[in-house]
């Protein structure tokens, strides 16, 4: 009899070409299909919430699979963590799922947050996990500019070309920034995003930040709905998903 397990993933997007299985690189997705199939035989089929781009990282990733061997939640998180290593992919942990639930479609809210480290000196422990900007950022200026874009809106300007989404208009429920210590956090909460978004939106919030721009130049290329007018696209290295919810 077939199961559906829920799982929820830890991971560093560094060494990977991003979530999904591809024939250019290593994948998130790839690995953990793989580590399914070393422990019970099945080649599963993994359903992620959201397919990250290479370099990102996650902290409570959310994917669901099909499987005919019994297994209790335990022993499968153990399992497939013992075939994982050393891939910087850890299972947090696994659940039962009604034959129901999908992890892309069921899902009703997702959350990332966008790191940024502003000092002089650059990172040694969190190489690869931060934006290093190398002068000092104001988070308050970000912060206020970063108002300008709650809401219902038509996010063309921020983005990419390649986005397959159906409409650029999303809604976003939160977006955040404040200061921790010498790192800039930027926590973005929405239904869905558009393909880069976040990154595109980070990269315009730091030239608001570095004084280039004024708060309210967020507005202003909001409503040109125009990709040129976005500011640098952010690294991969600084963003992470962090949370997705399901209803009750």
């Amino acid at each position: 009899m077939t199961s559906r397990f829920k799982l929820l993933i830890e991971y560093n997007g560094g060494p990977f070409a991003g979530w999904q299985r591809q024939d250019n690189g290593a994948s998130v997705q790839g690995a953990i299909e793989d580590a399914i199939f070393a422990f019970c035989g099945e080649r599963a089929n993994l359903h992620a919430a959201g397919r990250t781009d290479a370099g990102v990282h996650a902290l409570g990733q959310v994917a669901h699979f099909d499987l005919e061997k019994s297994a209790t939640t335990d022993t499968l998180r153990d399992a497939l963590n013992a075939h994982l290593r050393p891939a910087p992919i850890s299972i947090l942990r696994a659940e039962h799922a009604v034959p129901e639930f999908h992890a892309r479609f069921d899902a009703i809210k997702r959350s990332y947050r966008y790191q940024l480290l502003d000092r002089r000196a650059p990172p040694a422990l969190l190489r690869g996990l931060v934006w290093h900007v190398p002068r000092p950022l104001d988070a308050d200026a970000m912060h206020e500019a970063a108002q300008h874009l709650m809401g219902r809106h038509d996010f063309t300007t921020f983005r990419a070309a390649e986005c397959q989404a159906a409409s650029p208009v999303k809604t976003l429920d939160r977006l955040q920034v404040r200061r921790e210590g010498e790192l800039i956090l930027v926590e973005a909460e929405a239904r869905s995003f558009l393909h880069h978004q976040i990154r595109s939106i980070t990269g315009s919030l730091k030239l608001v930040g570095d004084g280039k721009w004024p708060p309210e130049r967020l507005a202003q290329i909001l409503a040109a709905r125009d990709r040129s007018a976005c500011g640098p696209v952010a690294p991969p290295d600084g963003l992470y998903l962090t949370r997705v919810d399901y209803p009750e």
